[in-house]
């Protein structure tokens, strides 16, 4: 019997053109830690492929420094317009581009599944979540900003969902 614990390290990323939020957990034995949290931005006045090459290397650089098992990425789940959603999707798939070329297991998971998982409750407001962030990692404060606390919502989800990463990045749910 191997008694050696197995920690996870999980990158969660909320993804967006203007700012992509990243957090970086591990996760042993049902016990969560904080490893970082922060955003990668890009100026508005770029031109829009600068903007997606500028959060592709940025993206490769968090990467190497934090060498994640896993990603998980927050689906696209509604925008309020449709220049919104196609930029965001295009960043999303910039992510996603970025996470395979790192050969790393991905996961994808809606809003309503990240807040089902942190508070039971699907209508959460973002205080909630980020109180519940707060909660969780054992967190002095909240985690800011926003989009960063974002990321390490979706992380949280991620080790806490019955997901089981793969290494063809394809999600299979685990067996019970």
């Amino acid at each position: 019997m191997n008694s050696q614990r197995q920690v996870r390290k999980i990158m969660g990323i909320d993804p967006g053109i203007a700012t992509t939020g990243y957090g970086v957990i591990t996760y042993a034995d049902g016990v969560l830690a904080h490893v970082a949290h922060g955003c990668i931005t890009t100026p508005a006045k770029q031109v829009f492929r600068e903007r997606l090459l500028a959060l592709h290397r940025e993206l490769k650089v968090l990467v190497r420094k934090y060498r994640p098992d896993a990603v998980a990425v927050e689906e696209l789940f509604f925008a309020a317009n449709a220049k919104t959603a196609f930029a965001v999707g295009q960043a999303r798939g910039c992510i996603l581009l970025t996470c395979a070329q790192a050969r790393l297991s991905v996961s994808e998971h809606t809003p309503l599944q990240v807040k089902q998982a942190l508070t039971g409750y699907g209508r959460a407001d973002k205080r909630q979540i980020q109180e519940m962030v707060k909660a969780l990692l054992h967190l002095r404060i909240l985690p800011q900003p926003d989009d960063a606390a974002d990321a390490l919502a979706i992380a949280i989800t991620a080790a806490h969902t019955q997901t089981q990463f793969t290494e063809d990045n394809q999600e299979v749910p685990r067996r019970t």
